[in-house]
């Protein structure tokens, strides 16, 4: 079975090898280099900030990040030499709206991963010291993690690239799917060039919405800015990962420090701005004051694929026999990553299903087509 994946970012990439690996011929294409967008600027938190704010559907493709990364990393290291780095820190909650949900969450729901308790100010000292001192209080979710999301993106692309039975085409905007009936049987891309498969997928992330008008469907997912800034620190400076009034901060293992985020109707643009910095770096501070004596190396921002609920968009795409949907999955795409590619696969090749797949069905779209 060959499979054209429109898309390089991690929906894609992991779509590309979960198929892959059960011995399909996949191509990937991309309007831009693999492995940038929202995957790339994303902060790798395994988990949905705030679960208890979400739906089911969202927490339960999420459980399966961590256990996945961990089992691709394995195969995928000795052949890249690339680490994901899962770093196991763990996450301070400071907002005490929250602090009796997020209790009630994790004692309802039993997952390992959501295992929480609550600190009083001598023990949120022996967990981190650095914390400021207006914070007396947090629930700690002491076996959360966080994956260092460019890694993974390199990681998959190396090992993709090697592998006999993968094609890329990067810079190679797939403007049109040349159709006949339900049946997509060529797509082309902006250079005029066709090229056909069995099956198609779509994994174009916040640029989904592209295919409205060809697909006569309103697909409601659209780009949703987020700004970051990156602090850098001695190794293991920071030992766990802080959020306060959805703001965050995340160590990776060298010391450097994430911290974001914002959110911003802005179209597809990736600018920051001072303002914005600003409020992220204030936000930082008031959690973590010292971080005041070590340089902000990077800043940036990326673009999420919002959608209703957050609920990705993972099946075949209505009235269509051979086109697929792996996109949509707004702030969570690295922690529903993996799980989103393996429940496309699972469908597309009629598998067992590792979740009911009913929430997450194209055929939600049903109802937008347009008139």
């Amino acid at each position: 079975m060959h499979i054209a994946i429109i898309g390089a970012g991690i929906s894609g990439l992991m779509s590309a090898l979960e198929l892959v690996e059960q011995g399909c011929k996949v191509s990937i294409f991309d309007q831009q280099q693999a492995g940038q967008a929202a995957s790339w600027a994303g902060g790798g938190i395994l988990s949905p900030m705030y679960p208890w704010r979400y739906v089911h559907a969202v927490n339960q493709l999420a459980q399966f990040g961590k256990a996945s990364y961990q089992a691709w990393n394995q195969k995928l290291y000795p052949v890249t030499g690339i680490d994901f780095e899962i770093h196991d820190t763990g996450m301070l909650i400071f907002d005490e709206e929250d602090f009796d949900v997020g209790l009630s969450y994790a004692e309802q729901h039993q997952e390992p991963m959501q295992r929480c308790e609550y600190l009083q100010r001598d023990a949120l000292e022996q967990v981190n010291p650095h914390i400021s001192d207006q914070f007396q209080e947090a629930i700690y979710f002491p076996e959360l993690s966080n994956i260092r999301n460019p890694r993974v993106l390199q990681s998959l692309i190396s090992y993709l690239k090697q592998h006999p039975n993968v094609e890329f085409f990067e810079h190679a905007a797939v403007k049109k799917l040349i159709q006949q009936g339900d049946v997509i049987q060529v797509l082309q891309t902006e250079d005029g060039r066709k090229y056909t498969a069995d099956h198609f997928v779509i994994t174009s992330g916040a640029w989904s919405h592209y295919w409205n008008s060809q697909l006569q469907l309103d697909i409601p997912v659209e780009p949703v800015q987020g700004q970051m800034l990156l602090f850098k620190t001695p190794a293991h400076w920071l030992p766990t990962m802080c959020m306060n009034r959805v703001m965050y901060l995340i160590p990776r293992m060298d010391g450097h420090i994430v911290c974001g985020s914002s959110m911003a109707h802005r179209g597809f643009d990736t600018s920051t701005d001072e303002t914005t910095q600003h409020n992220i770096l204030e936000a930082c501070l008031e959690m973590v004051p010292e971080l005041a004596d070590f340089p902000i190396v990077q800043r940036w921002a990326g673009l999420r694929p919002s959608s209703p609920n957050g609920v990705p968009y993972i099946g075949k795409m209505p009235e269509m026999d051979n086109l697929w949907a792996n996109f949509g999955h707004f702030r969570n795409g690295l922690c529903m990553g993996a799980g989103s590619a393996q429940l496309l696969r699972q469908l597309m090749l009629g598998q067992p299903t590792l979740v009911d797949a009913k929430a997450y069905s194209p055929e939600r779209l049903q109802n937008k087509i347009l008139a």
